[in-house]
């Protein structure tokens, strides 16, 4: 358990806030690149309690910046998309996707005016279906840190998938259930499994590699694993191992993408990276990007997958507190555990946002399957201090960032730590795009 001190300290998220300086320091999502496609590309946008606008130019650059106009404050969304920028329609001021005022016309001709007024704006990278922004200081060079080079972002767009949903909760405890290895044998319990070749693009459903089981059935039936924790350049590195006879171990590796991130397999050739954003410390976006190693993801199906369980512009689930997530007793008796339909992302919701707008962590009390839990708060009160005493991030900023390496295998217990990296090299080679993570680089040792 925490102090309320402590557990204020990692969830409270706004401008000035010790954990908000530290998020603001990464590359975060704002937005959907599909939520920019109509005739006028305008979206508002609530990123760590900020109120902003985020919008595509005539050359295809995205802005965000302060919805309030720097000038009198009139609201942004409601601006024009000409002459290079965003115009206010109270005055006119013109602004380019970087914030600087390019036009102010009710201003004298010969005025420099403009040269002194900026609108803040954070500078924006579009990859994959996602438009990152960097919300945090910029070097002498007036630059932003380097995009990790990630599987998910170096992965031409036709092997990747995005999309988003909102949860009613802190982004802390609703990224602490993709970080925890044990829970997927409960909450995501099926009694009965899908045909994986009629399950495309859901989780759990792959062929655990090396059996005839599929990973649902693994989760399901061997339900007491054993956890095993280590830091690695881009955050942790979860290792989750279960015995399924005395010969054969099931070794399923999960990451902790510091600071808000975390990467799973989805199947043997697809791997899901999924960020969870404040919306502000009650709400936050989950933002997946899902990469395939071996073929072009089919984004149609998974978007209308999606859709079927979600409402527009909003991404909010059909399924939610105010209709009990759709739970239903005779479903729980004899098809999931949950009894909450099968999507995993429903479960997940339902426990995260009945922990509370903001979890008490006074009162918990973690056991041994917890440890990628604590790990996650050591590194994140060890980010907030390197902050606050100018030292550097300890993962998840820098350069020589790839991987990180998601995958399940199943091989003799004494090959637990070598079958998953075999598996994942013998993966890449297929592969028509994928590098090998763990070649190192200038010298530094590799993420993964």
């Amino acid at each position: 358990m925490l102090s309320r001190e402590k557990n204020d300290l990692i969830t409270q998220t706004g401008q000035g806030t010790p954990c908000g300086e530290m998020l603001r320091r990464y590359w975060q999502p704002a937005a959907l690149v599909e939520e920019f496609a109509n005739d006028r590309p305008i979206v508002p946008v609530r990123l760590f309690g900020e109120d902003l606008v985020a919008f595509r130019d005539e050359e295809g650059r995205y802005g965000l910046f302060d919805r309030r106009c720097t000038h009198r404050g009139a609201d942004m969304c409601f601006g024009r998309l000409e002459d290079g920028g965003l115009r206010c329609p109270f005055h006119g001021w013109l602004f380019d996707v970087d914030g600087a005022c390019i036009d102010q016309p009710a201003e004298p001709e010969a005025s420099n005016f403009r040269n002194k007024v900026r609108q803040t704006a954070y500078p924006c990278i579009a990859r994959n279906g996602v438009v990152f922004t960097y919300m945090g200081p910029l070097n002498d060079a007036g630059d932003a840190p380097h995009l990790p080079d990630y599987d998910c972002f170096t992965a031409p767009d036709a092997y990747t998938f995005a999309f988003k949903g909102h949860v009613d909760c802190n982004w802390l405890q609703a990224l602490e259930v993709g970080i925890d290895p044990a829970h997927a044998s409960y909450l995501h319990r099926f009694f009965e499994d899908e045909d994986p070749d009629e399950a495309y693009g859901k989780q759990f459903r792959d062929r655990a590699d090396g059996t005839d089981l599929t990973v649902t059935e693994v989760l399901r039936e061997y339900d007491r694993p054993d956890i095993e924790v280590e830091e690695t350049a881009s955050g942790l590195r979860l290792t989750t191992l279960r015995d399924l006879d005395a010969d054969q171990r099931h070794v399923r590796v999960t990451n902790l993408v510091f600071p808000n991130a975390f990467c799973i397999p989805i199947s043997n050739d697809m791997v899901i990276t999924q960020w969870h954003v404040p919306v502000d410390d009650g709400e936050n976006y989950w933002y997946a990007m899902f990469t395939d190693f071996s073929n072009k993801v089919d984004k149609k199906t998974m978007r209308a997958q999606r859709l079927e369980s979600c409402t527009l512009p909003d991404y909010k689930s059909t399924r939610n507190r105010d209709n009990n997530y759709g739970f239903d007793a005779e479903e729980q008796r004899t098809k999931t555990y949950t009894g909450m339909g099968m999507d995993i992302n429903v479960h997940d919701q339902w426990a995260v946002e009945s922990l509370g707008k903001i979890q008490d962590r006074t009162i918990e009390h973690l056991g041994t399957s917890d440890k990628a839990i604590i790990a996650n708060r050591k590194m994140l009160f060890q980010a907030i201090e390197a902050v606050q005493s100018g030292d550097d991030l300890p993962a998840g900023a820098g350069e020589n960032l790839r991987g990180p390496v998601a995958i399940d295998a199943v091989g003799a217990p004494e090959e637990q730590a070598t079958i998953w990296k075999e598996r994942d090299l013998t993966r890449r080679e297929k592969s028509a795009w994928a590098t090998d993570p763990w070649q190192s680089r200038s010298g530094n040792e590799a993420s993964s």
